[in-house]
């Protein structure tokens, strides 16, 4: 056995139907496109959704809801995620540029600090908002809730 002769398994290699090649290929005249309608023609494509003419599915279903135009995302961090980052990297002042280079925010989240867990020390956080738990906790330790308008 040698590269020259090499070929595939029988069976795997399955050649395309050639198509529109005259009368004598089988498949010439209409190119197994059916007679007439807009799925002969050239350059043919269905909408996405299209079911043969009956009413969509999307149109079907109600609509229901809205979209809050303003409506403010924050991105929640909690005092534990906090308390953690302070004893490992030895951290009192927690703003947006500390919570950015530690990855726990991108560059234009908004912060709200949520209150689950504790704290082990005082530490002073500047944040876009506070849950009243959050606060309540920052303060009672000695620190500084700071809300950036």
């Amino acid at each position: 056995m040698n590269i020259s002769n090499l070929k595939p398994a029988k069976g795997s290699v399955k050649h395309s139907k050639r198509i529109g090649r005259g009368a004598g290929s089988g498949k010439g005249g209409t190119a197994t496109r059916g007679n007439k309608g807009a799925k002969a023609r050239s350059g043919y494509h269905q909408k996405v959704g299209f079911e043969g003419g009956q009413m969509p599915l999307y149109r079907r279903v109600p609509k229901f809801g809205f979209k809050n135009l303003n409506r403010v995302e924050y991105v929640g961090i909690n005092i534990d995620t906090l308390n953690a980052l302070a004893e490992a990297k030895n951290i009192t002042d927690f703003n947006v540029e500390v919570l950015k280079q530690n990855g726990l925010i991108s560059a234009k989240d908004r912060i709200k600090i949520l209150g689950r867990g504790e704290l082990a020390k005082a530490i002073n956080v500047t944040a876009h908002a506070f849950s009243a738990t959050a606060k309540k906790a920052i303060e009672e330790k000695g620190g500084v809730a700071t809300v950036i308008e």
